[in-house]
């Protein structure tokens, strides 16, 4: 007989496979609470850079003014002005300096800067190894955890002073959580490619959140091959100046700058056009008069858009045919048959063929427009905010509008799954739908998209009419519907959101408008960043104490405030604090948390019900 077994043994044996997973949920479950219970993270949001990169490398550098406000929340609220803007200035330095007025030795700053760490490290749990660097990890975790230190560090100042520059280099590092940008980071300035490498760089893309703008949308369409847009893309840049933008992405334009001078000599190129230098008057010339006819062909293709009053070229023909050309500021259009306007000569087809194999094949535009067709959206929600570039297209009567038979969220859904499908075939190179890329020219101009908000765009009418009047492109509903507290719970119920951000229309703050709303539910953050419009630019910021908004300093008090050894001007408008700290769980991302917390919670205790008897051992 073999050796007997006490009845009972069964029972205290540990149901190993049970135990595990009791485990893991607790562990989930753990992380789950930890997060509902985190500060929301610090996010700024900055629109329509339209190619200032030298400058959005600048500001960004200088975190946009939040150092001060992160150092202000992190320390005692009986700390003077004169103190904080002392430390934020160690900080940007990374270098300790005497200040008569604070009198604050390297062990007080020191002490400042953990705490001003502290206050960012509390809510998150990176790694050690990728927050701060090897030489004093040990040192900074013991005087993060109070505990106690090596005397040299207070008492040697070669120490103290390496130690506060490796407190103000991890400051500097983790002071924003999130950015989200709206859109609109091509044309107008010369470095487009400059913003999206930045935003697409290691050091940021998995904090960038990405809202598609009309002008993202128009050099993503002309990628994907629709050749109107390419005309357009081209003509834009052209109308700049922007040729070297052109050379860093090997572009070949030598044809067709070889047809637009001798085509369209500058003395001939007598409308309203915008390029300073004669080769770039040429080709904005010979480019627009190939656009209009490409668009013209997909406005007839695609009826349903109701876009006929951009069909100007067979007005033109009759025009130049009756010789009714008082109203015309320009008459030299010999590339327009007057018996069939919309018809490309032999030489721009071969032109605009060659141009669409570049734009569809090009591997470094095509590398720039990867982070656009994968991190991108129609409209993103973060905390209880939503996202958007322009609008949600909307009527005279403050009703969602509706377009190819959708309106609201349902609308850009769709606008969504139409971009990202053309995104994938671009990027794989395959061939694209003729629908899909119709609809890319609809966004970048049509009256009912998302992204243009405007009821036609004048392009025609604003190179070759006289009559001013004519060139006029009138907003629609938005921003009077956005002062419509019915509209605006009417967009609050629709996505789920307590405020909706967006840029697009500039806002000129020096002439007294506000970022925000009364009611702070509607925030527009275009502040005209480009030199092509106030030069100057928003951001908006929202920690857990607060939500404002920075009117951002020019190029010229920038570089005044460099002479002075000065920070640049920050004007602040504050739109809402809150009494506690805003949490994870007082958003929309902490609802679904919850649901998961509770979710695992469940399991939890269902498996708490069929183990009770058991005792476990580790």
């Amino acid at each position: 007989m073999g050796p007997k077994h006490n009845q009972t043994d069964q029972f205290i044996q540990p149901p190993k496979v049970q135990v595990k997973e009791i485990d893991l949920l607790a562990q989930k479950l753990l992380e789950l609470e930890q997060e509902l219970n985190s500060n929301i993270p610090t996010t700024l949001w900055i629109s329509d850079l339209h190619g200032e990169g030298d400058r959005f490398k600048s500001i960004l550098r200088g975190r946009f003014g939040i150092l001060y406000q992160t150092c202000r929340e992190a320390l005692p609220s009986t700390f003077s002005s004169e103190k904080i803007q002392y430390l934020t200035k160690i900080i940007r330095k990374k270098q300790y300096f005497l200040d008569k007025h604070t009198r604050m030795d390297m062990q007080d700053v020191i002490l400042c800067l953990v705490e001003i760490l502290k206050y960012k490290l509390t809510n998150i749990t990176p790694r050690a190894n990728e927050i701060f660097r090897p030489e004093f990890r040990e040192t900074i975790n013991r005087l993060l955890s109070g505990l106690p230190v090596p005397n040299p560090i207070f008492e040697e100042p070669v120490i103290s002073t390496r130690l506060i520059a490796h407190l103000g280099h991890t400051i500097h590092q983790i002071l924003l959580d999130r950015i989200q940008v709206l859109g609109d980071v091509f044309d107008r300035g010369p470095q487009p490619d400059k913003i999206i490498r930045i935003l697409s760089s290691n050091a940021y893309r998995g904090m960038v959140d990405y809202v598609f703008g009309n002008h993202d949308i128009l050099w993503m369409g002309a990628a994907a091959g629709n050749r109107s847009l390419i005309a357009e893309a081209l003509r834009i840049t052209c109308r700049y100046d922007h040729f070297e933008f052109l050379h860093r992405l090997r572009f070949n334009f030598t044809p067709l700058a070889e047809f637009a001078e001798r085509t369209y000599p500058v003395e001939y190129v007598t409308g309203n056009f915008k390029a300073r230098t004669d080769k770039g008057r040429s080709m904005e010339k010979a480019l627009a008069i190939i656009q209009f006819k490409l668009e013209e062909q997909t406005i007839r293709d695609f009826p349903q858009y109701e876009m006929e009053s951009r069909l100007w070229l067979n007005r033109l023909a009759k025009l130049l045919k009756e010789n009714n050309t008082s109203g015309l500021n320009d008459t030299h259009f010999p590339t327009i048959n007057l018996d069939n306007p919309g018809e490309l000569t032999s030489e721009e087809l071969q032109i605009v063929d060659d141009l669409e194999y570049q734009f569809t094949t090009n591997q470094r535009l095509k590398r720039l427009l990867r982070f656009f067709f994968t991190v991108g959206k129609t409209f993103h929600i973060q905390n209880n905010f939503l996202n958007i570039h322009a609008l949600i297209p909307s009527t005279k009567d403050g009703e969602f509008e509706e377009f190819l038979g959708r309106k609201g969220k349902f609308l850009l859904s769709f606008i969504q799954d139409t971009i990202q499908r053309t995104g994938e075939r671009y990027l794989k190179g395959e061939k694209q739908n003729p629908e899909d890329q119709a609809l890319f020219f609809y966004l970048w101009c049509g009256p009912k998209s998302p992204f243009f908000g405007k009821h036609a765009m004048k392009t025609f009418e604003r190179y070759f009419l006289v009559d001013k009047t004519t060139h006029t492109e009138r907003s629609l509903y938005w921003k009077d519907n956005m002062q419509r507290p019915e509209f605006k719970q009417l967009l609050q119920k629709e996505f789920g959101v307590q405020r909706v951000i967006y840029g697009h229309t500039p806002v000129d703050y020096k002439k007294g408008a506000s970022m925000a709303s009364e009611d702070g539910v509607a925030i527009n953050i275009d502040g005209g960043f480009a030199a092509a419009y106030y030069n100057r630019g928003h951001s908006l910021v929202h920690t857990p104490h607060q939500l404002y908004g920075i009117i951002l300093p020019t190029p010229d008090e920038i570089m005044e405030a460099a002479r002075k050894l000065e920070s640049a001007p920050l004007d602040i408008e504050l739109i809402d604090e809150f009494r506690q700290p805003m949490k994870i769980k007082d958003t929309i991302a902490g609802k679904k948390i919850k649901k998961e917390r509770d979710k695992i919670m469940r399991q939890l205790r269902e498996c708490a019900k069929q183990d009770k008897f058991h005792t476990y051992d580790i």
